[in-house]
């Protein structure tokens, strides 16, 4: 069963087919991030009048590389929460058309439960090189989701079967990165910019603090984030009040990648703390890692060596936005699922996983 996906939540146009859950044919991503980076941040209606200009040239790329017609197609999945509004509207658009002008069954699926499908990818064709893992997760799965809007803790039973062990109560942790590269003067996305200046930084140079929460697998990530803010205007001799959009001009590279290390470590420890324990509790068959931050080497370094068990981790750029995931979870979907009628499907710009299709 070949499986269109269509991802455009946030600042990704990206378009690709999957075949039966795990072979991947394609895999289209047109990217913003030169755009957004000029504002230090998302735009929300530039990315929308982006997606506007490339949704169908990529859902055509995704089809012509993956050396099929739409004869080919068996069905198209879609996006459909939580994201940005508008550029929900455009990708659900677009996908609502198609499966009515090609005649096709339409699955509407949550992005977040798409980003945990990416680790169920294992084979490639047409060209495609990923470093991909050699079996899918085994149920019961735990699955550490982590990125820009979403720090969760999620246990796997079956496909569609699963419950929300816990969450962030206020950033999540990819907002926190971003955040804290702001103060630093680290470029946008913060993931990236700070593990490259943490690179040359001593992780223990800075004492930050660990959150306590009243929930065992809860995460904070707000206190981290305004410890680093104090921690910098200490470091440079300012008060409080000062401005922390002026902070970066007074640190010198030495100061800033300790900075950037030190908050790394501590970031990275917490997601790793609170997995060890739910591992420790649960004692599932396999962990996976999902969401953009999980394409931190760091996080993948930590858990790897705190875990008594053998992780294969998704490549880096299917961490990220992209369509793959969101056929891969269309393809799951349609196993248990019917297909939802185009004039039905709505956009839920904040819409919990425990809210999905799954639960009804």
């Amino acid at each position: 069963m070949k499986i269109l996906g269509i991802e455009s939540s946030c600042d990704e146009t990206a378009a690709s087919v999957v075949e039966d859950g795990r072979v991947l044919l394609s895999n289209v991503v047109h990217s913003q991030i030169d755009i957004h980076t000029v504002y230090g941040g998302v735009v929300p209606e530039v990315a929308a009048r982006s997606h506007i200009e490339m949704i169908n040239p990529v859902i055509d790329r995704a089809l012509t590389d993956a050396s099929l017609t739409w004869d080919d197609i068996d069905a198209i999945a879609v996006t459909y929460a939580p994201g940005l509004i508008g550029s929900l509207l455009v990708g659900t658009l677009a996908a609502r058309t198609l499966a009515l002008t090609k005649n096709k069954p339409l699955y509407p699926v949550h992005h977040v439960e798409g980003h945990v499908y990416a680790n169920f990818i294992t084979e490639q064709r047409n060209g495609l090189s990923l470093q991909l893992p050699s079996e899918q997760p085994k149920f019961p799965m735990l699955a550490l989701i982590v990125s820009g809007g979403h720090s969760q803790l999620v246990l796997f039973h079956d496909h569609g079967n699963f419950e929300l062990l816990g969450q962030t109560q206020d950033d999540a942790v990819g907002e926190a990165f971003d955040k804290v590269a702001k103060i630093l003067g680290l470029s946008y996305p913060g993931g990236p910019s700070i593990a490259k200046a943490a690179e040359n930084g001593n992780p223990k140079a800075y004492h930050l603090p660990k959150a306590h929460m009243q929930g065992a697998y809860d995460f904070s990530f707000s206190g981290l984030k305004t410890a680093v803010l104090r921690a910098v205007q200490a470091e440079v001799g300012v008060d409080t009040d000062f401005p922390s959009h002026e902070l970066a001009g007074r640190l010198n590279d030495a100061q800033r990648a300790d900075f950037a290390a030190s908050f790394q470590n501590i970031a990275v420890e917490t997601l790793v703390d609170k997995a060890e324990k739910a591992f420790q509790d649960y004692a599932p068959a396999s962990v996976v890692i999902a969401g953009g931050v999980a394409a931190s080497a760091e996080l993948r370094r930590q858990l790897s060596a705190r875990l008594p068990i053998k992780i294969e981790y998704a490549p880096m750029s299917l961490c990220t936005d992209n369509a793959a995931m969101i056929a891969t979870l269309g393809y799951y979907y349609a196993q248990k699922m019917q297909p939802t009628s185009p004039f039905d499907v709505e956009v839920i710009p904040s819409l919990s996983m425990t809210k999905t299709a799954w639960a009804k």
